[in-house]
């Protein structure tokens, strides 16, 4: 038995034997297959090759030949490899040219390589790649590694009937025909060396929308969107809105002296006046019918093909073309009114620009992002060609404001890719993280710049705490894995939270200890130094080291390479006669582990919420002492300010305490936990007591912080929030005892204030019509509209006539998705007799659109009614409904997967969780695994339920093939080690796993 845990480990990516330089690619493209021709040209280095081998998997091979030696090849498919042997041994230093000639097919349910994406009616098969990490060998032989940078030059031949040829770099050929139904078009990717994950291939049939993205100094390129034909034009113009803020914004406030305080009021007027020339621009525009051309659409659009008397799908990439008469001699706007007034802000721009250094700066001529309707992930960067799930791509009329959210932050962190990952580039998928981290940290600081840092920071420490989907909650659990793990089955493994959320606070930390100044310019000494080459994590770190002459090297190897967060215990003493104030900390690491290091930021705080000191100190070895000295007896501690480290905190504070730094820290992390803390004490007490009530205390503070105005204008709807959880592991794990607490403390609220809940209701329905369509109004549209909505949650705890009419007139009238959702979601689990025909009704409805019905779904798998689970059985079996859409999948079966109270705590939901497993994962791995991660706690949930979990878990090892399915296989053995207790419970009835076995 193969007690190997990952099917790859970091010895297995060593030194390309070659320096990869470029291909030579040519596409010829059908409904079933597509033809690949590829001359690869490689240089050997200082030893002679007798054979080189390509990664190469699922591909028909029909000729391999070299054009400076004969070979021979032999395509070893267990192993994914074509090995190609020279009859003439290839000497030191010599550059030679392997020419293949191979078939691909594209799949519905494999999401890598070539895949058909959703078509639209009545047009050709659309077909897009998904080459995150290793899809790039499953159209082409090659050597698929992050190393093998290169340039290439691609030839695309496919149906005339497509809109759309496209690859990376610019047109190099315009696209022509080249016989009866067939066209042709060739790209040229010279300027930025491209690792072959990065490489993307997509034909297909969309509404075309374009928009000049102009800088400060005047240069230009094109802005294009690529989405479904039928798509509202209005929220395509706003989705150019959002994209081109976030590039002007990547450009104006990062760079190595972002933080600069004399020039932060040029970035801002920079900022102004951008905004006001775009404005003016847009009002320029001449109307259709006026006799100007109408491309480059300054955020209005144009579908494909529309009176601009060309092919549609020319100048896919022809930056040059398409900015020709709009960024040079007569631009858009000038000598119609506004031309004065632009050409001043042009030129003020200009100056200004000549006084910043500024961030990254786009080198390609259009940056495009596409739809893509079924992946893996929410968005892939593909150099110039960005890859966004459709149902997030565009603000549609059925997109939720969390959606919309995800919306503008996946918009930035994938062009901010273009930098971070494109240009400089990790050596391995080991370094994922590294191309993750600082792209995610980055797109904080644009969600924090539209939405405010209190609303920004408070959202990502929800997502630390979150109970069933959190990155605490994954990262303690059995399916744990380090940022830089021991190994992986599939590169997918690696797209986690950990990955996402754990590693930009590791890195969040690093800014905290080098400063803000210092992280910056290290970052920009990172670019310099790694610019069109591949860094790995000790670059990365020696880099910031440099520059800001900190050590770093301990810290990292600890944070990067250790499972699970310290929990910090955390008690004081103050000395009234000598006025000194000490923190003392343990922390608690896993054992055979070390301690964390970590940055704690705390402040001693007065009566009136006002800072008496704050303190940010680095803290390392098990246990830590801080002194303060000269100062007054605070009223309260805020600890762990804006989440400075990544970790939980035990601070015994009174209630009183408690209370009172709720109501007056000035630190929103700080309010929180304290609220998080005192709710969790609460839940507690109820758990351990049966029949106990909610306290007036509890009541009246939540009461009052739902009226905190200030609070919620900062803060969101959000800080109201509680799980369905307790920090107690003797409870932790109970979840439908928790899901009962929580409903049992919102009744509370409401049965004593059900009127001054309506009126607060009606107040913030009223604060959430937006009164302009800029980004920052929306975001705090968004707030609002999130505190409305937590009061009609609590009101829906009464379960009473009235509130049913409330909650049925809300659906009814809803102006957005978010509102309609939320109180369809609050009457399907009340006990409104009409609740199931509203359901009908808005379940036909929603199977007209996509993204209605993803969000449909959701609310479905996470429903909390008694017949839960047979609505979940219902949905798959709609005929809307797709196993091998990701969207379904995640949409419906991960909600479901999150519901522990129902898919591991009922009978009937285990039996569908059981079998939702052993149909997704031959479908889509990636999709199972995420699913299996509700298993990572079965040892400590309550001993009955021990047995049939294992079961579950035990019957699916013994039916799945390793080779075939070796992410679900071994995440499976991983979970079932990780809970010794219940696989010997299950032993003692079912005998043992063999899987587990030695």
């Amino acid at each position: 038995m193969n007690n190997r845990l990952y099917k790859y480990y970091p010895e297995d990516f060593g030194e390309l034997k070659v320096d990869v330089l470029h291909m030579d690619l040519t596409f010829d493209i059908y409904d079933d297959r597509t033809n690949v021709k590829s001359i690869l040209r490689v240089r050997t280095k200082d030893e002679p090759i007798e054979k080189l081998e390509l990664n190469c998997k699922d591909l028909e091979i029909r000729a391999v030949s070299c054009f400076q030696s004969e070979v021979s090849y032999r395509y070893r498919k267990d192993d994914a490899i074509l090995e190609i042997s020279f009859r003439d041994l290839i000497p030191p230093n010599t550059e030679i040219a392997v020419i293949t000639d191979t078939v691909c097919r594209p799949t519905k349910n494999i999401l890598e390589g070539l895949y058909y994406d959703e078509t639209p009616a009545g047009a050709p098969p659309q077909q897009i790649t998904q080459c995150q990490q290793w899809g790039f060998q499953r159209i082409v032989p090659c050597i698929d590694d992050m190393t093998a940078k290169c340039t290439y030059r691609t030839t695309i031949i496919a149906d005339s009937r497509y809109t759309n040829l496209i690859t990376n770099g610019d047109v190099a050929v315009e696209r022509h025909t080249v016989k009866p139904g067939r066209d042709k078009i060739v790209y040229d990717n010279s300027v930025t060396p491209m690792a072959t994950y990065l490489f993307f291939l997509g034909v297909g049939t969309y509404a075309i929308f374009k928009r000049e993205f102009e800088y400060p100094d005047g240069s230009t390129f094109m802005l294009e969107l690529l989405v479904p034909p039928d798509s509202d034009a209005r929220a395509a113009e706003k989705a150019l809105d959002v994209l081109h803020d976030c590039v002007m914004w990547v450009y104006v406030f990062t760079g190595p002296e972002q933080y600069d305080e004399d020039r932060l009021a040029i970035r801002q007027l920079m900022w102004d006046l951008v905004r006001r020339r775009e404005k003016l621009k847009i009002e320029a525009k001449p109307r259709p019918g006026q006799g100007e051309d109408n491309l480059g659409g300054e955020g209005k659009g144009e579908r494909a093909g529309e009176g601009q008397g060309e092919r549609a799908g020319e100048g896919q990439g022809q930056g040059k073309r398409a900015v020709e008469g709009q960024g040079q001699g007569k631009r858009a706007g000038e000598g119609q009114g506004q031309g004065e007034e632009l050409r001043k802000i042009r030129y003020e721009l200009a100056r200004l620009d000549r006084n910043i250094i500024p961030g990254y700066r786009y080198t390609g001529t259009v940056y495009r992002e596409i739809g893509m309707q079924n992946s893996d992930f929410g968005g892939m960067e593909n150099v110039g060609n960005t890859t966004i799930t459709t149902n997030r791509i565009m603000p549609f009329p059925q997109i939720t404001d969390p959606a919309f959210e995800y919306m503008i932050r996946v918009k930035v962190h994938e062009y901010y890719h273009n930098q971070n990952g494109s240009e400089v580039t990790g050596r391995s998928p080991f370094e994922i993280w590294l191309n993750e981290a600082v792209t995610v940290h980055i797109e904080e600081q644009y969600h924090a710049f539209l939405f405010g840092e209190d609303y920004q920071r408070l959202q990502r420490v929800l997502d630390l705490l979150a109970p069933a989907s959190g990155t605490f909650a994954l990262d303690s659990g059995a399916a744990s894995m380090p940022i830089i793990p021991d190994g992986f089955n599939d590169p997918n493994d690696l797209i986690t939270s950990v990955t996402y959320v754990k590693s930009p606070e590791y890195v969040r930390m690093v800014e905290s200890l080098t400063g803000k100044d210092t992280f910056v310019r290290g970052l920009d000494r990172y670019f310099k130094k790694f610019q069109h080459s591949n860094a790995s994590t000790q670059d990365w770190i020696e880099a910031m080291e440099e520059e800001s002459g900190v050590a770093l090297k301990e810290i990292s190897e600890t944070w990067l390479r250790q499972t699970k967060f310290p929990v910090v215990e955390v008690s004081a003493e103050y000395d009234k006669l000598t006025g000194k104030f000490t923190f003392f900390l343990k922390q608690h690491f896993p054992a055979g582990g070390k301690p964390w290091e970590f940055p704690f930021r705390a402040a001693l705080v007065d009566e009136s919420g006002k800072d008496i000191v704050e303190v940010l100190e680095r803290v390392s070895g098990e246990t830590a002492e801080i002194l303060i000295e000269n100062v007054g007896m605070p009223s309260f501690l805020s600890l762990n300010r804006g989440y400075s480290f990544y970790g939980k905190l035990v601070y015994r504070a009174s209630q009183e305490e408690l209370l009172m730094q709720v109501r007056k820290d000035s630190d929103i992390v700080g309010r929180f936990t304290a609220f998080y803390t005192f709710v969790d004490r609460e839940k507690l007490r109820l758990l351990r007591v049966p029949g106990s009530a909610p306290s007036e205390d509890f009541i009246e503070l939540y009461y009052r912080l739902l009226n905190d105005r200030q609070l919620l204008e900062r803060a969101g709807g959000q800080f109201l929030t509680i799980f369905e959880s307790v920090e107690d592991e003797e409870f932790a794990h109970h979840y439908q005892a928790l899901y009962d607490v929580k409903q049992k403390l919102l009744k509370a609220v409401a049965g004593k204030y059900r009127s001054s809940l309506i009126s607060a209701y009606n107040f913030f329905e009223n604060a959430s019509a937006p009164r302009d369509g800029s980004l920052e109004e929306t975001a705090r549209v968004i707030k609002s509209r999130q505190a409305k909505n937590i009061c009609l949650g609590v009101l829906a705890t009464l379960d009473a006539p009235d509130i049913h009419a409330l909650i049925k007139q809300q659906f009814e009238t809803a102006t957005c998705a978010t509102d309609r959702l939320s109180a369809f979601a609050a009457y399907l689990n009340s006990s409104a007799p009409d609740k199931i025909e509203v359901l009908r009704a808005f379940e036909a409805e929603s199977k007209k659109n996509l993204i209605a019905w993803e969000a449909f779904l959701s609310v479905i798998g996470s429903n909390s009614s008694v017949d839960a689970v047979e609505l979940v059985r219902e949905m798959e079996r709609s005929d809307a409904f797709r196993i091998e859409q990701t969207n379904d999948q995640r949409a419906l079966y991960g909600s479901f997967a999150r519901n522990r109270k129902k898919s591991l705590e009922t009978e009937e939901g285990r039996a569908l969780f059981a079998e939702v497993l052993r149909k997704l994962a031959p479908v889509n791995e990636y999709t199972t695994v995420n699913l299996l991660n509700a298993f990572a706690n079965i040892d400590q949930m309550e001993i009955k339920y021990h047995t049939p979990l294992v079961k579950i878990l035990a019957d699916l090892l013994a039916e799945l093939d390793p080779q075939k399915y070796p992410s679900v296989y071994n995440r499976i053995r991983k979970l079932l080690l990780g809970a010794p207790a219940a696989v010997e419970a299950y032993g003692i009835v079912h005998g043992k796993i063999p899987a587990l076995q030695t």
